[in-house]
């Protein structure tokens, strides 16, 4: 049994321990009711609270956004407002600047045309100047034409009564003693290598004669000496080459009056390396300036062939001093391996005459013994033993008183 009291009486009274059971679940059950109740109540009015905060810091958030946006807003506006501003300075100032090259583009184009004016009538006075300075040159170009006709007509002429190689001969004698002292100019009469030119001009830098300042091979062809397959200059150059390299000549040089009329040749000296190296093909009236101009330019370089002698002989010196000094090593060496090899034989020789003597050696102590053992036996011999089963010669000692 239980004893409980009443809330509103302050009664106790007893129950079962059903009865009491059942009271107890049914307060337990009201306050759980209640608590539960009030929980609910209380977590409501905390999610309503929760509710308003909520929205009362998104609408503050909001309304400083807002605000922040508009600030944004007002201050890009401003920059707009600012940069549209900037934008028509810029634009007003590149239209100025434009305007101002437009009107320097304009004052050059009038310069231009001004100075290319002036240019075209300076140009047109300076062809008109050439133009005469051409019609006086090709003048003078005639006349120097019919000069040269002239010149070549006498030529031929006074060639009628000397050939080409007399009249080149009569030049250079003309000059020799005063321009050419020194010089070597004759006719190439050597057909040892079976050909020839018609003149070798030799000349040395150095009165031993030792280094050769200049040597020319000469060949002349006047209009007589064509053929039927040689009418040409051309013709005769690899000739002429066979000719300078035969006689070790440096430069080769064809007097001609063939071609009369072409140009190339009538014009001066004519250069034809291309063809064969440091060869000319000249008119007669060239045949002295030819020599003085290749002697001039020889002799500027006189200095470095002597001194490019003098190291060539200085290696020829050298180089014989080593070409002695091999020969001397090879010989020294030879020398050198023949006695080695004597006194190899001769050691030999002498090892042989040591066994030689050696062998002799034993002989002769053999010898030795033996005289020993015959004095030893000479020394045991008597007339007793010699007479030994001979009694004739027993019976003969004992009379001589030998025996007994």
């Amino acid at each position: 049994m239980n004893e409980i009291t009443c809330p509103n009486c302050n009664k106790p009274f007893k129950l079962d321990n059903a009865g009491y059971a059942d009271i107890v679940k049914q307060v337990r059950d009201h306050q759980f009711q209640e608590e539960l109740n009030s929980r609910l109540e209380l977590a409501q009015n905390e999610k309503n609270s929760a509710i308003e905060l909520t929205k009362a810091e998104l609408k503050s958030t909001f309304e400083r956004q807002l605000a922040e946006k508009q600030q944004e807003i007002a201050a890009l506006s401003s920059k707009i407002e600012s940069a549209n501003t900037q934008q028509e300075l810029a634009i007003t100032k590149a239209l100025k600047e434009v305007e101002k090259q437009r009107d320097e583009l304009v004052n050059n184009l009038k310069f231009k045309e001004s100075e290319k004016e002036l240019a075209l009538r300076a140009a047109e006075e300076q062809f008109r100047n050439k133009l005469s300075v051409k019609e006086q040159t090709l003048q003078l170009k005639d006349e120097e034409i019919e000069r040269l006709k002239d010149y070549k007509q006498k030529l031929s002429t006074k060639m009628l009564g000397e050939t080409l190689e007399q009249h080149c001969e009569n030049s250079f004698n003309n000059l020799r003693a005063t321009a050419f002292p020194q010089a070597y100019f004759e006719k190439d009469n050597d057909i040892s290598q079976g050909t020839k030119g018609d003149y070798i001009y030799r000349e040395f830098a150095d009165a031993e004669k030792s280094t050769e300042l200049i040597s020319i091979m000469f060949e002349m062809k006047n209009e007589g000496d064509e053929t039927a397959t040689k009418k040409k200059n051309d013709d005769f150059l690899d000739k002429l080459h066979k000719d300078r390299e035969a006689k070790g000549c440096e430069y080769a040089i064809l007097v001609s009056l063939l071609e009369s009329d072409n140009d190339y040749y009538n014009n001066g000296i004519v250069d034809v390396s291309h063809r064969h190296p440091k060869m000319f093909v000249i008119r007669p009236q060239f045949f002295i300036p030819i020599i003085s101009l290749l002697r001039n330019a020889a002799l500027n370089s006189v200095q470095d062939k002597l001194e490019l002698k003098a190291m060539r002989n200085q290696n020829i010196d050298v180089t014989n001093f080593e070409n002695k000094i091999e020969e001397f090593k090879k010989g020294f060496a030879r020398n050198y391996d023949l006695a080695s090899r004597k006194f190899l034989t001769a050691i030999d020789e002498i090892d042989k005459t040591i066994k030689h003597l050696e062998k002799t050696k034993e002989a002769l102590l053999s010898s030795e013994n033996n005289l020993r053992l015959a004095n030893n036996k000479a020394d045991d011999l008597s007339i007793k033993k010699l007479t030994r089963g001979n009694p004739t010669m027993r019976d003969k000692f004992r009379e001589a008183g030998e025996l007994e």
